[in-house]
């Protein structure tokens, strides 16, 4: 057995039954990894040097094919059902075993790194792959070692990657040939069947949404985090298309990090090493940061070339619209190392309400904002999926539900704890509609949310008067600096004022329907939050 490259004196793969492997390549540079993935046929370059892949049957995970193993460890701590579905021990060892055979006489790229800049809550990671972009995204995604590092290196969690392995579900116990399945007694994450390189990095997510709350008491968030000159530290959620990676993206503030982090009592830190943003029609006008960011060393999944061209053609949407970029975060300018900053002072919640009914900007409290966190609101609209015709609600659980182990209601009483002792601002910034649903009112202008956004950063909003939404109890400000005030009341904004106040009923029983789901497990001050809506019988 062949082996290249720096690695751990003290822990090979022959832990894991790994012995009879062709050739190991152990943490190998960027560049050499993308000399392998061209000599294997894996991409091709791009103009500006990034390596452009495809990610095969699956261009988005598969979250059906999401298992937990449901053991002494797990049985009684994980939220079990359709997010976390159960997976049987016994049958776990038997497909791990075949897929440690199926290694047998192959190349392997492994790759040492960890998850978690915080050094008191990072988890050691080994990542084995059989594809060498797989491990470039590796490289990109998760946080680095030193040289010095790796030599000592002992992991916490290892993945083992082999798209080309397909389970037989009548004798794996999976649902189809593709699966995903995180055991946390074995410290392993099993993948198979899917090309599509996010499955590593969500996997490693949602080990860390287990850990972390349950063991260590540190909350972990699926968001986007920066600060400010001062100090001042800002996060932001929202599900896809609520402008999550577009405000966060400031090139006044650093950049801690624009998808997963832990809040310990010292304040925030990012779980990753780099980005995955979507770039379906991408524009260096509309995000510099990104388009700028897609360089040697970057990774593009599932695009393709403008004919005669290796210029990459950002609308092309043949392959699937979730077209995206990987790439270390160093490749923003003013993203932050080591990736960590004080408590925030600011939480924005964001959602794109295609019905016009939530205000551009409103101030939640305690209670409120512990129930729009597991509610994570926002709603789709025509043509951003197969099917959709008319704005449709979509509500994922702290903004993030396919990556919770733990039942939501632990996540939002964490949240509530950290309001308190930090005093925090909660606000709900609705980037969708006004002036009507969509299709008859407009898209709120990006540069009055961004306005908003920096008011409330600056502390401008705080001594400004303030009065409740009739329906959801949310505090409107009379007044924001460079926002026109009329815009501030949604139903101001209505020509019709009774069909904005049936809509907004409808938007409430929308959310209280949803949640009726968690109300067993809440306790009374979330539910204090929910709105106030009359139900029709």
């Amino acid at each position: 057995m062949k082996e290249f490259g720096k690695h751990s004196s003290t822990m090979d793969l022959s832990s894991l039954g790994i012995s009879q492997a062709q050739e190991i390549l152990w943490n190998l540079t960027p560049a050499e990894l993308v000399e392998e993935a061209l000599k294997n046929g894996e991409g091709f370059l791009t103009d500006t040097g990034a390596l452009m892949c495809d990610t095969g049957t699956f261009t988005g995970r598969s979250p059906k094919d999401r298992f937990v193993v449901k053991d002494a460890e797990t049985e009684n701590s994980v939220w079990w059902g359709d997010v976390n579905i159960p997976f049987e021990p016994a049958k776990f060892e038997a497909l791990y075993q075949k897929m440690i055979a199926h290694l047998a006489n192959t190349k392997l790229y492994v790759r040492d790194a960890y998850a978690g800049a915080h050094p008191q809550y990072r988890l050691n990671l080994r990542i084995i792959n059989t594809q060498a972009w797989h491990n470039l995204f590796c490289h990109n995604m998760f946080l680095r070692l030193s040289e010095e590092e790796i030599e000592q290196h002992v992991p916490d969690f290892t993945i083992i990657n082999i798209p080309e392995f397909l389970a037989d579900p009548a004798v794996d116990g999976t649902r189809q040939a593709n699966f995903a399945i995180i055991n946390f007694s074995r410290k392993l994450i099993l993948l198979g069947g899917t090309g599509y390189a996010g499955e590593m990095k969500k996997g490693i997510f949602s080990v860390l949404n287990y850990l972390l709350p349950h063991k260590r008491n540190v909350l972990s968030m699926h968001c986007s985090a920066n600060v400010g000159k001062d100090g001042d530290t800002a996060i932001f959620f929202g599900l896809s298309g609520t402008g999550k990676t577009t405000l966060s993206a400031d090139p006044h503030r650093g950049l801690i990090g624009d998808d997963e982090h832990g809040w310990d009592e010292d304040g925030i830190f990012n779980f990753e090493g780099g980005c995955y943003a979507k770039i379906i029609d991408l524009t260096r006008e509309k995000e510099p940061q990104i388009y700028d960011a897609i360089r040697f060393g970057a990774i593009v999944e599932n695009s393709r070339f403008i004919p005669g061209t290796r210029t990459v053609d950002f609308t092309n949407k043949t392959v699937t619209e979730n077209t995206r970029t990987a790439y270390p975060i160093n490749h923003i300018d003013n993203a932050i190392e080591p990736s960590r900053a004080g408590n925030p002072q600011n939480i924005f919640f964001l959602t794109a309400d295609a019905f016009g009914v939530l205000p551009p900007i409103s101030r939640l409290n305690k209670s409120q904002a512990m129930y729009h966190f597991i509610s994570g609101y926002t709603a789709k609209v025509a043509g951003t999926e197969v099917g959709i015709v008319e704005p449709q609600t979509t509500f994922s659980a702290c903004f993030g539900a396919a990556f919770l182990p733990l039942h939501p209601t632990t996540y939002a009483e964490m949240l509530g704890k950290k309001m308190t002792e930090n005093n925090v601002n909660v606000w709900l910034v609705n980037t969708g509609w006004t002036g009507g649903v969509y299709g008859v009112g407009s898209r709120m202008k990006l540069g009055y949310t961004r306005a908003m956004i920096t008011a409330a950063l600056n502390g401008e909003l705080q001594d400004m008067p303030f009065h409740k939404h009739p329906v959801f109890g949310v505090e409107m400000p009379d007044s924001c600096p460079n926002v026109p005030s009329e815009i501030l009341n949604p139903r101001n904004t209505w020509s019709n004022k009774d069909a904005y106040d049936h809509k907004a009923n409808e938007l409430a029983v929308a959310f209280i329907k949803n949640f009726s789901k968690y109300s067993d497990y809440a306790n009374q001050e979330i539910l204090a939050g929910a709105p106030e809506a009359v139900v029709e019988v």
